[in-house]
C-alpha cells in the first residue's frame, strides 16, 4: 500500500475565508511528508481536519486505503493519527505523567506507577529523555514539546503531525528534535511536518507538498528541488534572501542604559551592571541563547519589570520609575516576544487591538467613549498598509488570524504609534519567508526614517543581517559590543554569546 493517509479534494470554508480548495495531500508509510506555505495558507486547517478538530465541507479521507469519517481527535487516535499542535496542549501544573494518560485514564483508579513505566519506556524507545514525575512548568519548552510527542505515542500512533514544531524552540532543541523524528521514522512511523522553515524541511523531509491561498501548487522531492525553487512556489514570486540595508550614520542616543541591574523570576540578578546605548537611524541587536537575561532587559526598558539600580532614559528622559503607559507616551514602541500573550487579546478584533494602546485618547474616544466609526476607518487603513490578511476586516477577532498576520498587525500598531524607539523581541519568530521579508524590510524602514530600534532575536542570522551593532549577552552581561562589518562572523559571535569575549579564544 503506498499511502497510509490520504486526503483528497478536501474543501473547508469559514466566513469570508476559503482556507482549502479543492485540497489533495498523500502521505507515505515511513516517510517525512512537509507542508510548506505562508502562515494562513490553510497548512494548519487541513491537518486540523485530519485529527477532527474540523469538519470539512467536501472531499474524502483514506487511512491504509480506507474511506474513514473523523468527528473528533477519538477518531483520530483510535485510527492510529496524533498531532502536536504550536500552542502546547498541557496543563502546567500536573506532571509528565498526568498530562500523557488525561482522557486515556485506565478505569476508575489512576495506576501513575503503570502509566509512568510505560511512559519511561517510551522515552527510551525513542530518545526523548523524559522523566515521568516532572511538574510541566518546571521544564523547559523543548521538553514540554516531547511530553507531547510522548502523548501520542502513548496512544499508538503511526501517523504523527508535528505543526510549526521549531517555532519556540532553540538551536539546539531544533538539532535534537531532528534526532527525535529521525528516530520515529526508524521505528515505522510516518509523518505530516507543517512548517515555513526551508532549511528544515532540506534536512529532514522527504517530500514537500507546497500550499498557496489554499489550494496545492505542487509536491515535490525534497532532495532534487532548492530552497530558492520551494520559496518561490511557497510565495508565488521570487524571494529575496538578503536584506536591503544601505550604509547610515546614526544620530543622537534616543535609547541609554546605565548600569542596569534586574532581578529574573527566581530572584536572582537576570541582568548585571547592563549598559547599552541605541541611537537614531541604527538597529542594535541583541545576541545571545535564550534565557541569559534578554527578556529582564526589555521588560526593564518597557516597565514590566522593576529596575533594582541603574537607569533608563530615552531622549534624556529617565524612565525607571514611569508606570507603562507614561513610558510608551515617552516614546516606546513594543513588538513582544509572545504574540498571544503579549501582543494581541485574542477575543478582541482588529479594530480593538489596533487601540489598545491608544483607546484613551482622541481621536479613538471622546468623554471616555469609543468611537466606533474612527476605530473601523482606522483599522481599515492598518490591515491595507501592512498587508493584514483578514476575512472580516477590522471586526476579525485577533484568534481568526493566521500567526504571521496576527504578528503583522501587531507591527501596524506598534509602527504607527509613530515613537522614537522601536523594540523588536524575536519579531519573525514562526513566520514564513514572505512574512519575514516584509517585516524585515519593514523594520530597516524604521531605521532609516531616524528611528533607533532595539532588536531581540535567537536567530543569529536575522541579528547579522539587520543589525548595525551587536549587543552580546551571556549569563545578564554584556560580554561585548561590536560594529557589524565584513570583520565579524557567525563564528565569533557564537563564542561570545557563550561568554567568550574576544581575545581570549585561548
Amino acid at each position: 500500500m503506498e499511502y497510509i493517509v490520504e486526503m483528497l479534494g478536501v474543501r473547508k470554508e469559514f466566513p469570508g475565508v476559503l482556507a482549502n480548495d479543492n485540497v489533495t495531500v498523500q502521505l507515505r508509510k515511513g516517510e517525512i511528508l512537509a507542508l510548506l506555505g505562508e502562515n494562513g495558507a490553510g497548512k494548519s486547517t487541513l491537518m486540523s481536519i485530519l485529527f477532527g478538530l474540523f469538519h470539512m465541507d467536501k472531499g474524502l479521507i483514506k487511512v491504509r486505503g480506507k474511506e474513514v469519517r473523523i468527528n473528533n481527535p477519538n477518531d483520530a487516535n483510535a485510527l492510529g493519527i496524533g498531532m502536536v499542535h504550536q500552542h502546547f496542549q498541557l496543563v502546567e501544573t500536573f506532571t509528565v505523567t498526568e498530562n500523557i494518560i488525561m482522557g486515556v485514564e485506565d478505569g476508575f483508579v489512576l495506576n501513575r506507577k503503570k502509566a509512568g513505566s510505560r511512559i519511561k519506556e517510551l522515552s527510551e524507545q525513542y530518545g526523548l529523555n523524559i522523566n515521568p514525575n516532572e511538574i510541566i512548568e518546571d521544564i523547559s519548552v523543548g521538553m514540554q514539546q516531547r511530553v507531547e510527542i510522548l502523548k501520542m505515542l502513548y496512544r499508538n500512533a503511526e501517523v504523527l503531525i508535528f505543526d510549526e514544531p521549531t517555532a519556540v524552540l532553540t538551536p539546539q532543541e531544533i538539532h535534537e528534535l531532528m534526532g527525535i523524528m529521525r528516530n520515529l521514522i526508524n521505528e515505522g512511523k510516518s509523518i505530516i511536518l507543517i512548517t515555513h522553515k526551508l532549511k528544515e524541511i532540506k534536512e529532514i523531509a522527504d517530500r514537500c507538498t507546497v500550499i498557496r491561498r489554499g489550494k496545492v501548487i505542487g509536491t515535490v522531492d525534497v532532495s532534487e528541488t532548492s530552497t530558492q525553487q520551494m520559496a518561490d512556489m511557497m510565495v508565488g514570486r521570487e524571494v529575496s534572501f538578503t536584506v536591503d540595508k544601505k550604509d547610515k550614520e546614526a544620530g543622537e542616543v534616543v535609547l541609554d542604559i546605565n548600569a542596569l541591574n534586574v532581578l529574573s523570576n527566581r530572584k536572582t540578578l537576570g541582568l548585571k551592571d547592563f549598559s547599552l546605548q541605541v541611537r537614531r537611524g541604527e538597529i542594535v541587536g541583541v545576541a545571545g541563547v535564550e534565557g541569559n537575561g534578554q527578556t529582564e532587559l526589555v521588560e526593564a526598558i518597557t516597565g514590566l519589570r522593576k529596575i533594582e539600580t541603574g537607569s533608563v532614559s530615552i531622549l534624556g528622559q529617565d524612565t525607571a520609575k514611569y508606570s507603562v503607559r507614561k513610558k510608551n507616551e515617552t516614546g516606546i514602541a513594543h513588538i513582544p516576544e509572545d504574540r498571544q500573550k503579549f501582543g494581541l487579546i485574542m477575543e478582541y478584533t482588529l479594530a480593538e487591538n489596533f487601540i489598545l494602546k491608544s483607546y484613551y485618547r482622541p481621536p479613538f474616544s471622546k468623554n471616555k467613549l469609543l468611537n466606533k466609526a474612527v476605530m473601523n476607518k482606522h483599522a481599515d487603513k492598518l490591515i491595507k498598509d501592512f498587508d493584514v490578511r483578514a476575512g472580516q476586516g477590522g471586526k476579525s477577532p485577533a484568534k481568526a488570524l493566521s500567526g504571521g498576520n496576527q504578528q503583522k498587525a501587531i507591527l501596524g500598531r506598534e509602527i504607527d504609534l509613530d515613537t522614537d524607539l522601536l523594540i523588536a523581541v524575536q519579531p519573525t519568530r514562526g513566520l514564513d519567508v514572505g512574512a519575514i521579508e516584509y517585516i524585515h524590510k519593514r523594520l530597516v524602514e524604521q531605521r532609516d526614517s531616524g528611528k533607533a530600534v532595539l532588536l531581540v532575536s535567537l536567530e543569529l542570522d536575522e541579528i547579522m543581517d539587520l543589525s548595525d551593532r551587536i549587543a552580546v549577552i551571556n549569563s545578564g552581561e554584556l560580554i561585548d559590543l561590536v560594529i557589524n562589518d565584513d570583520s565579524v562572523d557567525e563564528y565569533d559571535i557564537g563564542l561570545m554569546m557563550a561568554g567568550v569575549k574576544r581575545g581570549d579564544e585561548q
